[in-house]
This record gives C-alpha cells, sequence and structure tokens, in this order.
C-alpha cells in the first residue's frame, strides 16, 4: 500500500512541476481584443496582465471620455477573457490525464 502511495505522490509532483512550467509559459504568451471596431487594442498575458493598451487618436475626444473609458473597459474586460479561456484550454490538455478535474485548479 505505501508502494503506491509513494507512486502517487511522485506522480502529483511530475503534475505539479509541469503545472509550474506551463503557467510561466503562458505568461508569455498574450491576447489581443479590440473594442469600437479596433480603435482600442489591449493585450493581456497568460497570467492576466494588461501589457500592452493602444487607443487609435481619433477616439480621443476630450468632450466624451466616458466613451474612451467604455471602450478601454471593454477591450481589457474581453482580453481578460480570452487570457483565461487560453489557460483553461492548455491546463485541460495538461490534466486530462488524471481522468478527473481538479476545483480551482484554474
Amino acid at each position: 500500500m505505501s508502494k503506491n502511495l509513494g507512486n502517487l505522490m511522485r506522480q502529483a509532483q511530475k503534475m505539479q512541476e509541469k503545472m509550474a512550467e506551463m503557467q510561466k509559459e503562458l505568461a508569455t504568451r498574450t491576447c489581443d481584443a479590440s473594442a469600437g471596431g479596433g480603435m482600442v487594442t489591449a493585450t493581456v498575458n497568460g497570467a492576466q496582465e494588461l501589457v500592452s493598451l493602444k487607443i487609435d487618436p481619433s477616439v480621443v475626444d476630450p468632450k466624451d471620455i466616458d466613451m474612451l473609458q467604455d471602450l478601454v473597459t471593454a477591450a481589457v474586460n474581453e482580453g481578460v477573457r480570452r487570457s483565461k479561456q487560453m489557460v483553461s484550454e492548455e491546463m485541460s490538455k495538461l490534466t486530462s490525464g488524471l481522468g478527473m478535474n481538479i476545483p480551482g485548479l484554474f
């Protein structure tokens, strides 16, 4: 019985190492999302960090700051959503061999 437990512990440690490697790699990958027909583009990495924000100068209107704020918010939120989806898909590939879903993993 202890041999099985030892094997299980080694497998769990290997999985943890693979997941850490995957998270590092995913932090270097990015997702782009835009709003307003491409007027605002947000780039978010796999760690759900905003790494770039591009705003077309034509959308900057001091009289309509609310619209610009809405476009930035929409682009960033979509970028974060896409990043989370990317991470979820990659982690699912990694954990598919376990035959179970680990709650709170991603």
